[in-house]
């Protein structure tokens, strides 16, 4: 979508996030609102793309941008990201992946498969961009999304483990394209 096309969806996408975001109506406009600003924020980045599936309504999207080693994505993550992560970045092979918003049915049936409608648009934002890898920051207590990512192919990075993962507010991880 263009970034015309984007404002024109916007109440749209607010309210894709909101219902597939968990919580009751009550979390809804403050999850909402704080989702609308983020990506006001990340469609302003050079090579920012958002897919969306959608039948006789919007079902999903997937969202992100092309990043670079010196860009300011990368500020407060120094020692936090492996360098073979920040070569790909500099080489322009690496692709930021803010978001990606389905049904929970789709969390939760047919996870592996290659038709999984979010399998299919982080392969399809990864591929238009000739990415090498995606990265994606999640919130380290968020563990329904890192269940989700981890069932649609993302790893944690290099060194992450139970013992070992570096500190601070989230989990990185990454998707071989």
């Amino acid at each position: 979508m263009t970034r015309r096309q984007i404002e024109d969806h916007l109440q749209e996408l607010g309210d894709l996030y909101a219902e597939t975001s968990g919580g009751g109506p009550w979390a809804w406009n403050q999850a909402r609102g704080a989702f609308l600003r983020r990506l006001a924020a990340d469609v302003r980045r050079p090579g920012f793309e958002l897919l969306i599936a959608e039948t006789t309504a919007l079902t999903g999207c997937a969202y992100g941008f092309p990043v670079r080693g010196d860009g300011p994505w990368w500020e407060g993550f120094d020692g936090y990201l492996p360098g073979r992560l920040l070569r790909l970045a500099a080489s322009g092979r690496l692709f930021v992946i803010s978001g990606i918003h389905v049904p929970s049915l789709v969390r939760r049936q047919n996870q592996d498969r290659a038709w999984n409608l979010a399998r299919r648009l982080q392969k399809r934002l990864l591929t238009d961009h000739g990415a090498a890898v995606a990265v994606t920051l999640v919130n380290r207590s968020d563990h329904r999304t890192v269940e989700a990512l981890r069932s649609w192919g993302w790893r944690y990075i290099e060194g992450d483990t139970p013992r070992t993962a570096p500190l601070g507010p989230f989990r990185v991880l990454v998707l071989e394209n």
